[in-house]
């Protein structure tokens, strides 16, 4: 008999208001605000340290805020215990049980929670096949690849139909392949079960491939939230901009919603006036052979096969840009081309503002 009444709950959505975490003299999470709705699926990015897991930590109830409120569909869980709440944690490493079996692994939480065998049984058969470990479910742990082992970590956080499912960087010791297999498979299985799901991860290409939402955080702050287009394509903030590895910045100046710099480069813009910057994605430059209005002079110093494009490295009057390129682009070194910087692939942001 199920024991808890949680296991069969359905997507919740999560409010963080105001959560503050210290160790300390160091805060690792400061008054950070988050909204995830009823079956969302977001990506918590940013660099080490930035305070991701503390923040997974506080959600899961490992760790109490100092300040602030954590809410699942606008009840307060800060006086929930850890087993008391509809939420499945992921950790980077499995944490398997070495001496059971996989299916015994899967099924232990509803062991704990009191389900019949019978029932035990039939979930766990269903949920391995869901994570594509059908007919393993006799296997020892040991016998497990590092990609078969996160399986059967998503298995058991999966099968009691948390209310919250929280993954902590679950990939990051597996190979480039596996990574991308499991991105996959995560997220099929969000489609089909639409658990409210918070992936934290340090990798961009990963937060973009998986999530419908990012959240970027920096230095234990929120610094930018929004879908990977967004991103990708508007950053919200500076910060954000670099983060996402915008390596082409043009330093000028916003007078009377004109970006314009010492060389004649001018773009409209909403940015304040003041100093400011103007970034643009390596992939976003166009070449040409001749000048354009929007376009300005410079000589190729670099050139870099990289696959499936080719990066090159070019020196202008806005000092030095990189473009990625079609990898068939012919490049020679110490060659002139026109750099064009289109409107709609370019943002300004006061320099103030990082």
């Amino acid at each position: 008999m199920n024991a808890n009444p949680l296991i069969d709950s359905v997507a919740a959505s999560v409010g963080l208001t105001d959560i503050t975490k210290r160790f300390g003299d160091t805060s690792a999470v400061t008054a950070l605000s988050l909204q995830l709705a009823a079956g969302s699926f977001t990506a918590l990015l940013g660099p080490s340290g930035c305070g991701k897991s503390t923040t997974l930590a506080m959600l899961a109830g490992l760790l109490s805020p100092d300040e602030g409120d954590i809410t699942l569909d606008g009840t307060s869980m800060l006086r929930i215990a850890v087993e008391k709440r509809p939420v499945s944690l992921v950790f980077q490493k499995p944490l398997l049980f070495p001496h059971l079996d996989v299916a015994q692994n899967v099924g232990f939480g509803l062991r704990m929670r009191g389900f019949a065998a019978r029932d035990i049984t039939v979930k766990v058969q269903s949920m391995l096949e869901r994570v594509q470990l059908g007919g393993l479910g006799a296997r020892r742990v040991g016998e497990l690849s590092g990609g078969q082992e996160q399986r059967v970590a998503l298995a058991r956080a999966l099968i009691l139909a948390p209310r919250l499912l929280l993954l902590d960087e679950p990939f990051s010791q597996l190979d480039a392949e596996l990574r991308a297999e499991m991105r996959a498979l995560v997220r099929t299985l969000h489609n089909e079960t639409q658990t409210t799901t918070l992936f934290v991860t340090h990798d961009q290409i990963e937060a973009v491939e998986v999530a419908d939402q990012i959240v970027l955080m920096l230095d234990g702050r929120l610094a930018g939230k929004g879908s990977p287009e967004l991103f990708y394509q508007s950053p919200p903030t500076l910060q954000a901009a670099r983060f996402f590895g915008v390596t082409n910045e043009i330093c000028g100046s916003v007078c009377s919603g004109i970006f314009s710099t010492p060389f004649g480069f001018a773009r409209p813009t909403a940015a304040a006036d003041g100093d400011a910057v103007l970034v643009v994605r390596p992939e976003a430059l166009r070449l040409s052979d001749c000048a354009a209005p929007d376009s300005l002079p410079g000589k190729i110093v670099a050139a870099r096969f990289a696959g499936t494009y080719l990066a090159l490295e070019m020196t202008t009057v806005a000092g030095l840009l990189v473009a990625h390129v079609a990898a068939d682009t012919p490049a020679q070194i110490g060659g002139s081309v026109h750099v064009r910087v289109p409107v709609d692939a370019s943002t300004v942001f006061r320099t103030d503002s990082a």
